[in-house]
């Protein structure tokens, strides 16, 4: 019973106090209330000990590893916590106090409100009467107990015939000095087991960086293969369409010289026979000169034929008049 258990921060089983005696509780509370909130609570009855596990121990569930809480998590509680505990202790330390009393004196508890009471361990009490009705309800009817038959026989039993302490506390504290070896072993193992979980953890987390390094690398050969291809193929592929364009022009030019070699002699041929090739003195005489000789020529043939025209009208109306005084010249002399 005195050897002391290894704090456990993790686990199902979270209490991790050591073990001590009961000691004796105390009638009254202490001047200083900061000593009793430094240690933990001090337990009268065994049955209220949380150190106590009731039941088959084997029935227990135990929480998966992936399930049990974080000790890092649990470690920063309770820094927090020991760290709120110093800093209520500090306040109360800085909190102004009475002086200690000189020699030969002490404190007491003096009361400073305005209306004073007395102070006893005495409860009060007092009595108070009730004046009920004159008819009451009837009382319930008792239980039947039927009437007593035999002998009745006593039999005295000293102290320490039927219960003796030291033998009886013996099983108890077998069971539990058992129930608290199992449960350090159990804690023991679970640690042992916790840690070979991580060391498996830690194992499996770098083969699996290294297989994703590894499987990166692979992706990023094969991305740059495949942009290599892509681009060969590219280059291919253009190549081919210009080799394609290139021989296309080739048959074409081809074609086309073989098509024209006969063509471009006839085209010339109509072409020159249809007028559409000619001498520019030629074709200016024969559409500038040409056309205003043939005009001016004309107005002369108009201006001639005027002319005889004007001319044969003086000589009709000539002869005409010669006619006319011919033929009055005529009159005249046969009539004399």
């Amino acid at each position: 019973m005195t050897t002391v258990l290894p704090q456990k921060p993790q686990g199902t089983y979270t209490f991790a106090s050591q073990p001590r005696a009961v000691q004796q509780r105390k009638k009254y509370r202490d001047a200083n209330p900061i000593d009793q909130s430094q240690g933990p609570p001090q337990y009268g009855n065994i049955m209220y000990d949380r150190r106590i596990v009731r039941g088959n121990t084997y029935a227990q569930h135990t929480l998966p590893a992936h399930a049990q809480p974080d000790p890092i998590e649990i470690q920063r509680q309770q820094e927090n916590r020991r760290r709120a505990i110093a800093r209520k202790r500090a306040k109360e330390q800085l909190r102004p106090r009475s002086p200690d009393p000189v020699e030969g004196r002490k404190h007491i508890d003096v009361q400073t409100e305005l209306y004073l009471e007395e102070l006893s361990d005495r409860v009060e009490e007092a009595d108070v009467e009730v004046q009920t009705d004159a008819f009451l309800d009837r009382p319930p009817s008792p239980m039947y107990v039927p009437a007593k038959t035999g002998v009745d026989i006593t039999t005295q039993i000293l102290e320490g015939d039927l219960f003796d302490f030291d033998i009886e506390v013996k099983p108890i504290l077998e069971v539990l000095v058992g129930k608290t070896v199992e449960q350090a072993l159990l804690e023991v193992m679970e640690e042992e087991e916790l840690a070979n979980l991580r060391s498996q953890q830690r194992a499996f987390e770098e083969l699996r960086n290294a297989e994703l390094v590894e499987q990166q690398r692979l992706e990023e050969q094969e991305r740059r293969h495949r942009e290599e291809k892509e681009r060969r193929m590219k280059q291919q592929r253009e190549i081919v369409k210009k080799e394609k364009e290139t021989s296309d022009k080739i048959a074409a030019r081809a074609f086309a010289q073989s098509y024209l070699a006969d063509l471009v002699p006839t085209v010339f041929g109509t072409l020159s026979d249809n007028g559409y090739f000619y001498d520019p003195v030629e074709r200016d005489i024969e559409q500038g000169f040409m056309p205003w000789l043939i005009d001016q020529v004309q107005v002369q043939l108009q201006k001639s034929q005027l002319g005889r025209l004007v001319l044969d009208g003086i000589i009709r109306d000539v002869m005409n008049q010669r006619i006319d005084a011919y033929s009055r010249t005529s009159t005249s002399g046969g009539g004399a």
